[in-house]
């Protein structure tokens, strides 16, 4: 198994529940993923003021939930507390090797896979297994658009939020930060307690909800049976005028309006950016036009001056020690049945590789059962032709709703997938 993140360990708890055995190689220091505090020289992205934005109930694991001594909302470090304390109750560290960078993974001609691994010390190992579960996660190569003109000029310093570890460290500095993802609205919010100016470049409107409606977690209305029972349409409705009554227009504050309807892609969950626009600790802008030495121009025709850009504009998915081709098509989808099984690669699985609107916790738990489960001998695969054609059928059906981007071909809805997982 490659991570011991959230689903990393997941899937350890459920093969070590199947009495299956089993080796999980991590690259970092110590179990987490990204909840975990970087060490000295390492890289993000676990910026000191992150925290949940799914209550703590549906994010902790089912056997093992998170303290009642924990908010709802969690801070980063009390995340990687827990999980570090899952894998101790769950007893997987001894399968857990740490410090370990898998280089390539290959199957054999007798159908098993050689894992070529280097640990800490740069030593180099091949082994062979019968079966491959990656759990690295899908925020792995930081995206930094095409550099803006006159960036060779700019005498400021350009980052990506993988390497943002806290306001701070920009007290009394002019920043701008690119995006309105998770990432740049948490970004934003930290800085404009400590930077001189801070400044929010939007490029495309997106949905921004709060953590909390009607005095619920969203996670916790996404598993009502009164919302469940919705169609999309009766959802969509519902939550544009829940917002509306709530927040008014994002135009009201200077940020674009979304060019597509609420659930159409990923929406931005936050309870501060707009509070923090409208104290005027944050600045809406447009996007970026060019640069000039210490300012910044925006397509608008404004500019500021800039210490800093902070690029908050996502990450690809990326799988360099795969097969090619795996488990990204030549669409550039993400290609799974069940966004679980490698078709063309048996033996070959992914947990984790899904984004719900909600926490992930619950399905990855579901897919770790049903991967131990196929590795025990206790439930079986259909043909690979039959997974091809679900997998196809999935990928229509999501572009209709999303389009056909790679992030979408990972977007799940959790009730019914969780009950596509319990069929299987």
């Amino acid at each position: 198994m490659i991570g011991a993140g959230l689903s990393g360990l997941a899937a350890a708890h459920a093969l070590k529940s199947e009495g299956l055995d089993f080796v999980c190689l991590e690259q970092a220091s110590d179990v987490g993923g990204l909840w975990r505090q970087p060490q000295a020289g390492e890289r993000g992205p676990g910026y000191l003021s992150l925290h949940l934005n799914t209550n703590k109930r549906l994010t902790g694991y089912a056997d093992f939930p998170m303290p009642a001594s924990y908010p709802v909302y969690p801070r980063h470090s009390d995340v990687a507390v827990y999980l570090r304390s899952f894998a101790e109750w769950a007893g997987v560290l001894d399968h857990i090797e740490l410090g370990t960078t898998v280089e390539s993974v290959r199957r054999t001609s007798d159908g098993s896979w050689t894992v070529v691994s280097r640990d800490s010390r740069g030593e180099r190992t091949a082994r062979d297994f019968t079966q491959v579960i990656v759990a690295s996660g899908h925020n792995t190569d930081p995206v930094l658009p095409a550099p803006a003109p006159g960036s060779d000029r700019f005498r400021g310093t350009i980052l990506h939020a993988l390497d943002y570890r806290d306001g701070s460290d920009y007290a009394g500095r002019d920043v701008v930060v690119v995006g309105l993802g998770a990432s740049a609205v948490d970004i934003a919010a930290d800085l404009s307690r400590h930077a001189a100016r801070t400044v929010l470049s939007v490029r495309r409107g997106l949905h921004i909800l709060p953590k909390q409606v009607f005095g619920m977690p969203l996670d916790d209305v996404a598993e009502a049976p009164w919302w469940t029972r919705m169609s999309l349409e009766e959802q969509r409705r519902f939550i544009e005028q829940a917002l509306l009554v709530a927040r008014g227009r994002l135009s009201d504050y200077g940020l674009p309006e979304p060019d597509h309807r609420i659930f159409a892609s990923a929406v931005t969950i936050s309870d501060e950016i707009l509070t923090r626009i409208r104290h005027g600790g944050v600045t809406p802008k447009p996007a970026i036009d060019f640069l000039d030495e210490d300012r910044v121009v925006f397509t608008d025709g404004t500019s500021v001056r800039a210490d800093v850009i902070v690029h908050c504009t996502g990450y690809r998915m990326a799988y360099p020690f795969l097969p090619p081709g795996c488990p990204i098509g030549p669409q550039g989808s993400v290609e799974l049945y069940k966004r679980v099984v490698a078709p063309d690669h048996p033996g070959l699985h992914f947990i984790g590789l899904v984004r719900p609107h909600g926490s992930v916790t619950r399905l990855v738990e579901a897919q770790s059962r049903w991967v131990a489960r196929v590795a025990a001998g206790k439930a079986a695969l259909p043909e690979p032709e039959v997974m091809r054609k679900e997998i196809a059928a999935y990928l229509a059906g999501i572009a209709d709703q999303y389009g056909p981007t790679q992030g979408a071909s990972i977007q799940v809805d959790v009730a019914p997938y969780l009950e596509e997982l319990r069929q299987e």
